[in-house]
C-alpha cells in the first residue's frame, strides 16, 4: 500500500513524537485497514476516497464498519431506554416525606443491593423537588422500623 508512509508520516506530524501514542494509532490503522469485516474501510482508502491524511485522524469510531457504528449505535440507544426506565418507573407513594422540601408526593424502587439474607434497598425521588435518598428497613418487633440511609445523590 504506497499510502500507507504517507499515513505514518501524518501521524508523526501531528503528534511530534514515535512515543506509545504513535505506535498506538499506527497499530490502530493497521488493525483496521486489515479487518476482513471492514472491506469498505480498506477500498475507500485504496481509492483515494479516504486520504493519508484523512486515515491519520480518524477515530476509531469513524473507521468502524457499517456493522459496528449500527451496533454500537443499538447497544446506545438501549443504555438510553434503560435509563430513562430507571428515571421514569417506580412506585407513587405519600407514606415517604422529603426531608428537603417536607411534602409526601415520591417515588420509589426496590433493589436487592446486598446478599439475599439482607433486605432490599429503597431508593426514593421527590416528584416535587428532584431530592433523591435511599431508605433501609430494618424489621425490629414488633414493627417494622424505617430509617433514612445515607444520602445517595444522583
Amino acid at each position: 500500500m504506497a499510502k500507507w508512509p504517507l499515513t505514518q508520516t501524518h501521524i508523526y506530524q501531528e503528534l511530534k513524537s514515535t512515543d506509545m501514542k504513535y505506535r498506538n494509532r499506527v497499530r490502530s490503522r493497521i488493525s483496521n485497514l486489515k479487518d476482513p469485516r471492514n472491506p469498505s474501510l480498506r477500498q475507500n482508502v485504496l481509492s483515494g476516497a479516504i486520504s493519508p491524511g484523512l486515515i491519520a485522524k480518524m477515530t476509531a469510531e469513524e473507521m468502524a464498519s457499517d456493522e459496528l457504528r449500527e451496533l454500537r449505535n443499538a447497544m446506545t440507544q438501549e443504555a438510553i431506554r434503560e435509563h430513562q426506565m430507571a428515571k421514569t418507573g417506580g412506585t407513587t407513594t405519600d407514606l415517604l416525606r422529603c426531608s428537603k422540601c417536607k411534602k409526601k408526593n415520591c417515588t420509589y424502587n426496590q433493589v436487592q443491593t446486598r446478599s439475599a439474607d439482607e433486605p432490599m434497598t429503597t431508593f426514593v425521588l421527590c416528584n416535587e423537588c428532584g431530592n433523591r435518598w435511599k431508605v433501609c428497613m430494618r424489621v425490629s418487633f414488633p414493627l417494622p422500623v424505617i430509617h433514612r440511609c445515607s444520602l445517595h445523590k444522583e
